[in-house]
This record gives C-alpha cells, structure tokens and sequence, in this order.
C-alpha cells in the first residue's frame, strides 16, 4: 500500500512546488505602489522604467524595484548664510526651499545628496543676487528678491528632475554695530522731518497771515471807494441841483449844513451850555427859513 501512495505523494510535492513558485512569480512581477510614491525599476543593472501609483507588472526575476522615491513636497532645513550688500553690509540670511520630486529616474542617477546640493545651490545665489542690491532694496524688495531666487534656483535644479514649489527668506539679520548705526540715522530723520514740519508750519502761518492782512486791505480799499463813490454821486447831485435852481439851491444845501451841525452839538453827552455869536444865530436862522421854504 506504501508503494501506491509513493507516486501520489510525489505528485503532490511537484503541484505543491508548482503552486508556491507560481505565487511567487505572481508577488515578484505584481507591484502596488502607493500614491505618494514612484518606484524605479532596474534590469541588470541598467534602468527598466518607473512606476507610477497603482497596480504595476514586472518580468520576475529580471526586474528589481531598486529605489521607492517619495514625491510628497519635502522642506529643508532652515539654513544661514552670511551675504554682503552691494553698500558693503554685512547680513545673515535665513532661508528656506520646498521642493518635491517629480522625475526620480534622474534624480536617482544623476545626484547623489539631493538635500545638500539644493543648500549649497540656494546659498549660492543668495550671496550673488544679494550682491547686487543695496540694503534698503534687501529689506524693502524681498518679494522680488524671492522670485528671482526661485526662479534661479530652479533653472539650476532642473537637471536633477527636482521642481521648487516655494522659497522663502525667513529673516535677514544685521550685526550690532550696523544696527545702532541705522538706529542714529532713523533717529536723524525723524528729527529732520521733524523739524521741516515746523518750519512749513511757520511758513504757511505767515502765509495765512499775509492773506489776512491783503483781504483785510482790499475790504479797506473797496470800503473807500464806495465811501468816494457816494461822495462823488452827493457832490454830483449837488452840481445838477446848482446848475438846474441856481444860487438857490447852494444856499439849501449850505442851511441844511448848517441845522445838522446845530443838532450835533445839542445832542452831545451831559448838559452843555453853547454860546453863539449874534451873526452866527443869524446865520441859523436864515437857515431855517431856507429850509422851511424849501420844505
């Protein structure tokens, strides 16, 4: 009986092998990736192709996944770097870069330290376009410098199948001496815009007062001339009156002088007592008869 389950077991060993190489061929030519991944693919040595996220075939045996790249956005670390002005400051400059993988075939071959290239790249062209700007342009145009830097930095990258998503200046740093030297001169500017302040102050005070005093000397002027105009008009009204009734009309207007001069001085203030001469009373008195004849 041993004899006839000889064959049968045997059989059974050859399926049972058959089937545990067939699994692994299955699990060695079969490759999930992840979303977040790319996995380069070699064959002997050399490069086969790069596999996307998803279900993946590969020949078994020949093909070997040899690098699983990340492509999620990566940050380097915050690195300083010592930069001198245009205006010959000396600052420090803190900086920061994004950046994520988006061809891991180039930059599996083609870079060995991929975080320390960027930093040396980045440092780099910190210092040079720093160079070439002064210090107020530094501190007041760091987005334009920020966009030169990116743009930079990825043309210099771009060889190594790497995309800059962001770069940033975090601070930029100046040495005590520079600081207290920049400190006296804010501390001169305020002082002088200060004192401009004041002095256009005074200036448009004298101004405003000039224009008082002009507005005031025309209001005077104007009011003259009226006042000559209404004179001239009585003078002229008088001369028609004169050359139209004769020497009558010159003795009205003299008696009418006269009565208003006469009330004048009665109407002064506390109790008066007036003297006239004999002629003077005369004078008055033809003046009322010319005047009650006019009337």
């Amino acid at each position: 009986m041993s004899d006839d389950l000889t064959p049968l077991l045997s059989g059974n060993i050859v399926l049972l092998v058959a089937a545990a190489f067939v699994i692994i061929v299955i699990l060695k030519g079969v490759r999930i990736v992840p979303q977040s991944e790319k996995h380069v693919v070699e064959r002997f040595g050399r490069l086969r192709s790069v596999l996307g996220p998803g279900i993946n075939f590969i020949v078994p045996f020949l093909d070997v996944v040899r690098h699983q790249i990340s492509i999620l956005e990566r940050q380097l670390p915050t690195a300083s770097q010592d930069a001198i002005t245009k205006d010959n400051v000396l600052v420090q400059v803190d900086t920061s870069v994004f950046y994520r993988i988006i061809e891991p075939e180039k930059t599996v071959y083609r870079i060995r330290d991929v975080d320390g290239a960027i930093a040396t790249t980045v440092a780099g062209i910190v210092r040079a376009e720093i160079g070439k700007m002064d210090l107020d342009e530094v501190q007041s145009n760091r987005s334009a410098l920020i966009a030169t830097i990116k743009t930079l930095v990825e043309d210099a990258v771009d060889n190594w199948g790497i995309e800059v998503t962001r770069a940033e200046i975090l601070d930029v740093n100046l040495d005590q001496a520079t600081r207290d030297a920049m400190l006296q001169q804010l501390n001169a500017e305020r002082a002088r815009r200060a004192q401009v302040t004041e002095a256009e102050g005074a200036k448009r005070a004298v101004e405003l007062q000039a224009d008082a005093e002009l507005y005031a000397s025309e209001q005077s002027a104007k009011a003259r001339r009226i006042q000559a105009d209404a004179e001239a008009y009585a003078t002229g009204v008088v001369a028609q009156a004169i050359k139209e009734n004769g020497l009558e009309a010159a003795q009205y207007q003299v008696a009418l002088k006269q009565v208003e001069a006469l009330n004048a001085l009665g109407n002064g203030d506390g109790k008066q007592t007036i003297v006239l001469p004999a002629a003077a009373l005369e004078a008055f008195g033809d003046a009322f008869k010319l005047l009650k004849g006019g009337a």
